[in-house]
């Protein structure tokens, strides 16, 4: 009673201005703010150059929601790099649903026929999509160390991108050694037929496994970067799908997964077309080199003084 009283005899707390001025100490409705695209508002670079190498900024994990450029960049590289293996041998290093589907239909065929002219063979692509989901599945198990460090970690981010670099550097040398060819013209006759082709597919593979789980970790609308399937399903099922007039992230980084994948793939063939697979995969291990650096200046989640809390 006594503080419903001085409430009501504060002349600061009633009259006809009151609920006038206790608008204005209200904070702002979120559709008055200035409207900025999806991409930049959520990828923005606050992070310090002097900061970067600082142990507490390395080990401190990065904001998802500021991280649409690497995360874009990743799926850059999962049509850039698979645009290498589909254009030499029709297999995908990064869309294990095929190659597993491809590997199950082999196993059948070893039943298919009369006793004594059944199929028996092991096909030349039925290895290369066998190598593909094994090594896939090496280097995803790689992306148990930054359960370690920290899945969302500076530090494991920059090692983990910088090990798909290497991995990607070793097949652009085991693809220029093999002295082999870089398109395949039918599925019967890849480009690729030789051991050191096999341990490029290899080195692929592993680098977009472990791109994948890097990317699932980090837990955003991107997913694991790599398979768009369920992008595209969610995509279509998104209750705003339709709404233009307002930035919808759920909806827009999807978008952006989805165009950067298939300008991976349409850079990637185009300087197959001019310089051939083994300098593709050059380019692509310089890529990911910049990609690894990128992480180091993605900042983190803002602190309760409203600046990023890596800073």
């Amino acid at each position: 009673m006594a503080a419903e009283n001085l409430t009501r005899n504060d002349p600061n707390t009633t009259g006809p201005d009151y609920a006038e001025q206790k608008a204005e100490t209200l904070p702002q409705p979120a559709s008055s703010k200035e409207s900025h695209s999806t991409i930049v508002d959520t990828a923005r670079l606050w992070t310090s150059p002097r900061t970067v190498f600082l142990t507490r900024h390395l080990m401190g994990d990065v904001d998802p929601l500021q991280s649409t450029f690497p995360l874009a960049a990743y799926c850059f590289m999962t049509g850039f790099i698979d645009s290498v293996s589909f254009t030499a041998i029709f297999v995908w290093c990064g869309f294990q649903t095929g190659n597993s589907v491809q590997l199950a239909l082999a196993l059948a065929r070893l039943f298919s026929g009369p006793p004594g002219q059944r199929d028996t063979s092991f096909h030349l692509a039925d290895q290369q999509a066998l190598c593909s989901v094994l090594t896939f599945v090496a280097g995803a198990s790689l992306g148990r160390i930054g359960d370690r460090m920290g899945p969302k970690s500076r530090a494991w981010l920059f090692l983990g991108t910088l090990i798909q670099a290497l991995f990607t550097m070793a097949a652009a040398i085991a693809a220029w050694k093999s002295g082999q060819g870089s398109i395949a013209e039918i599925r019967g006759n890849p480009a690729w037929t030789n051991a050191l082709t096999f341990v490029a597919v290899g080195f692929m593979s592993a680098s977009l496994g472990l791109q994948g789980i890097m990317g699932k970790r980090v837990n955003t609308q991107f997913a694991t970067t790599i398979v768009l399937t369920t992008v595209w399903c969610e995509l279509m099922a998104d209750p705003k799908l339709l709404n233009l007039r307002q930035r919808v992230i759920s909806r827009d980084h999807k978008l952006i997964a989805i165009v950067a994948l298939f300008l991976g793939g349409f850079v990637g063939r185009a300087i197959i077309d001019a310089v051939g697979a083994a300098s593709t995969l050059g380019v692509g291990t310089g890529m990911r080199f910049l990609i690894a650096v990128w992480w180091l200046f993605v900042p983190g989640k803002p602190g309760k003084s409203g600046k990023p809390a890596s800073a």
